[in-house]
């Protein structure tokens, strides 16, 4: 029985680059409109009425130079990256290889002469130079993240408003490298998937008021009876906040001052008094938030209060109420929302540790979402593609979406928000090459022997965390993730790592998630190598019977990974070759054994202390077919 399963376990890993992938599509790419590719507004939590959508049709080159290319070799349709089908280019930019977007500005017309014009990137995967007129004005470093640069001073002026040349230079070291990348690798195959690069979010502009909000923080009062916020902006100026109901009609409260200058020691990050004491009734969790991009490096006023939200309409699957919230600092005004909910754990009447939402204990019926599509590879073809998967699971009874090892754009919390998904939310693995007989074979055949090895400088290699700028590149995106989600109501965990997949430090990450003060929970080690930190005693079960483990420091038991049943539906895959944790060959006896793991399985196991369970997976990814999903989407294999 071992070699069978170590067998099953080696195939998983197995790599087939050579596999020449199906020209698999999804109903919305088959429906893209080039002249209109994700218009929708791409930060719903900080909205401005200004707005300048630049998806569309974009010039590039693939160059083995970091000189501007002379010419360049056709049209890309942005954000999709090269790679992906509905890019038009379908090519793999390679660690050598410079990937250049080239894309005209022009007719931008300012309200007034100090206004300024900010030039915002949902993502590019991985590191990137902005030009604009050949002028470099801004960089970023990492895949996932969002940056935006003030484009103002460089641009041009015309008879028809500012105007200027955008070009952006894009290297991407894929698995070549320690950099985070999640499941993407050049040599794809079982659970890892084929590697994207480039531009793949909503790439966009907004003019705003010389003095603005750069940043801000919403935080529900664990007790539920208060909301604490916080701005920054780059100059002073009076403040006001205006909270509405969901429709942002009735208002419900509101609050004015002044900001303060903070001095140059704090002035990029939110400090333990501007939240008038300890949110979490912790005195050694404090808050050390930081602002985006716009804020760093620059002179920072920041405004703080709490109000009171007497008989606040609270938060949840079963009735995902939103407030809305008006931010308006000097002339510059944003629109956002937030929900009045509270994450912990607790016991039950039982005695069980147990996740509770609102006070109450409540069962995370959970999903693995990879967030991979066919034709767009990271980027979903539309914004009706992402409402999709989330109301997809919900229908089939699911509270929960597990977003796995990937930062998604901003609609998609959005629409985890207003649909009433919960959400954990991984960070995003990286290293240097895994060693999988120590993270895969060994602590799936022996989980009690090999499970449990030290993830501290003693092991750093063992884990390909033997770089100290990676070590010290993860922690610094780690907090970045933490900064950028921090007012999404959805979500309730942090995931620090996954399956020993450059685990390092896991103890010591913790203490620095928890120093954000966000009332959210921390699942410490997914999987296996637990450091016997964070609120869960999280394990993947795919090959032995399911059961609850009690736990020494009283943590909430989850099944953070399990089932992972194969269908292969023909004609739906973007692969011939089948992998998968438990073959089915027919829809019947695939939907028979699933109804059976969850109407008696996981039940049973709730009555002795399991806390929640994340089902393997949403849809089908390339050859791994064990999704409840077609990997296109055009087939839910529970409603066939």
């Amino acid at each position: 029985m071992k070699m069978d399963l170590l067998n099953a376990i080696k195939a998983i890993d197995k790599t087939h680059e050579d596999d020449v992938l199906h020209r698999l599509t999804t109903v919305w790419g088959d429906n893209l409109d080039k002249d209109h590719v994700l218009t929708e507004y791409p930060r719903p939590q900080f909205k401005r009425n200004s707005y300048i959508n630049l998806n569309g049709l974009w010039e590039y080159a693939f160059s083995k130079s970091d000189v501007h290319p002379k010419e360049m070799d056709g049209q890309i349709l942005v954000p999709f990256s090269p790679e992906s089908i509905l890019s038009g280019v379908e090519r793999q930019l390679q660690p050598d290889e410079y990937l250049w977007y080239k894309k005209e500005l022009t007719g931008i017309t300012l309200p007034d002469e100090k206004s300024r014009v900010l030039l915002h990137f949902g993502a590019i995967d991985q590191r990137a130079i902005v030009f604009i007129n050949g002028t470099p004005v801004g960089a970023h470093n990492g895949g996932y993240l969002p940056f935006t640069v003030d484009i103002t001073d460089a641009m041009t002026s015309s008879q028809s408003g500012l105007a200027g040349t955008l070009t952006v230079c894009v290297q991407d070291d894929s698995d070549t490298s320690y950099h985070s990348r999640g499941k993407q690798t050049l040599k794809r195959g079982g659970m890892y998937y084929t590697a994207q690069s480039g531009i793949w979010q909503t790439v966009w502009m907004e003019i705003v008021p010389e003095t603005h909000i750069t940043s801000y923080r919403i935080v529900p009062d664990r007790d539920l009876d208060m909301i604490y916020i916080t701005m920054h902006t780059n100059g002073e100026c009076p403040v006001s906040l205006k909270i509405y109901d969901s429709e942002g009609q009735i208002l419900i409260a509101e609050n004015e001052g002044d900001t303060v200058h903070r001095s140059d020691k704090t002035r990029d990050r939110f400090e333990p008094e501007d939240f008038y004491g300890s949110i979490t009734h912790s005195s050694d969790e404090l808050s050390t938030y930081s602002p985006d991009i716009e804020g760093k490096g620059a002179s920072t006023y920041v405004y703080s209060c709490k109000i009171a939200m007497p008989k606040p309409h609270l938060w949840s699957p079963e009735d995902p109420y939103l407030y809305q919230i008006q931010l308006t600092a000097g002339s510059d005004t944003a629109w956002s929302y937030f929900g009045m909910r509270s994450f912990t754990r607790q016991l039950d009447a039982e005695g069980h540790p147990l996740f509770f939402l609102n006070g109450e204990p409540y069962f995370l019926n959970g999903v693995l979402d990879q967030g991979y599509w066919p034709d767009g590879l990271y980027t979903a073809p539309s914004d009706e593609a992402l409402i999709f998967d989330i109301e997809e699971m919900k229908s089939l009874g699911f509270n929960m979406l597990r977003k796995h090892i990937k930062v998604e754009a901003a609609r998609w919390y959005y629409h985890c928000d207003r649909l009433g998904m919960i959400v954990w939310q991984d960070m995003v693995s990286g290293g240097s090459s895994y060693a999988k007989p120590v993270v895969s074979y060994l602590p799936t055949l022996f989980p009690g022997v090999f499970g449990h090895m030290p993830d501290g400088p003693t092991n750093y290699h063992m884990f390909s965390r033997g770089s100290a700028e990676g070590r010290k590149e993860w922690t610094e995106e780690m907090e970045e993730t933490i900064q950028h989600l921090i007012n999404v109501p959805s979500i309730s965990v942090w995931v620090l790592f996954n399956e020993g997949w450059g685990q390092f430090n896991a103890s010591a990450a913790t203490i620095q998630a928890r120093q954000f003060a966000d009332n959210r929970l921390i699942d410490q080690a997914s999987g296996w190598f637990d450091e016997n930190g964070g609120d869960f005693r999280s394990v993947h079960n795919y090959f032995r019977p399911l059961d609850v483990i009690a736990d020494k420091k009283h943590r909430a038991f989850v099944i953070s990974e399990y089932g992972g049943y194969t269908c292969y539906v023909e004609g739906h895959s973007s692969v011939d070759r089948i992998y998968g944790y438990k073959r089915f060959d027919t829809v019947a006896d695939f939907k028979a054994a699933f109804n059976t793991l969850m109407n008696e399985t996981i039940e049973n196991l709730k009555k002795k202390g399991l806390a929640g369970a994340v089902y393997t997976q949403l849809s089908d990814v390339e050859e791994e077919v064990n999704g409840i999903m077609t990997y296109d989407r055009r087939h839910n294999k529970l409603k066939m």
